[in-house]
C-alpha cells in the first residue's frame, strides 16, 4: 500500500492494523522500511488528533518483569550489558525498535506499549 498522511479514523485504523501485523518485520527490509514509515505517520496523526493518556512504557516493562519474577539480569541478552539494562530501566537510555520487538515478545506485551515514545 502507498501510504501518505492520516487525515481520517479510517486511515488510522488501517495504519494501525497493519503497524500491528508487521511489528516484528526485519530491519531494513521492505516490510521494516514500511513500518518505520507506518511508526512516524501514526505518531504525526496521534500527536495532533488524538489525545490519550500516554503509556509509560519502561513502567509497563516493569511491571510485567514483577508479574513474571524477572529480573533485570535476566533481559541482559535481550538489551545488553547490565549497564545497559539499568540505563534503560531507569530511563536515561531509549528503547530501539529491536529491543523493543524482543521485549514485546519476552514480556509478552503488546505492541501498543511501544508504539509511543518510550518514557
Amino acid at each position: 500500500m502507498n501510504w501518505k498522511v492520516i487525515k481520517t479514523e479510517i486511515e488510522y485504523q488501517k495504519a494501525i492494523k497493519r503497524t500491528l501485523q508487521i511489528f516484528d518485520a526485519e530491519p531494513n527490509t521492505p516490510q521494516g522500511e514500511e513500518l518505520l514509515l507506518l511508526l512516524v505517520l501514526v505518531k504525526d496523526c496521534e500527536d495532533k488528533h488524538i489525545h490519550l493518556p500516554e503509556i509509560n512504557t519502561i513502567d509497563a516493562i516493569k511491571l510485567k518483569m514483577e508479574e513474571r519474577g524477572i529480573k533485570p539480569k535476566d533481559l541482559e541478552p535481550i538489551i545488553g550489558t547490565k549497564g545497559h539494562v539499568s540505563s534503560i530501566l531507569s530511563g536515561r537510555r531509549g528503547i530501539t525498535l529491536k529491543m523493543a520487538q524482543k521485549l514485546k515478545d519476552y514480556l509478552q506485551l503488546p505492541a501498543e506499549v511501544f508504539l509511543h515514545r518510550a518514557s
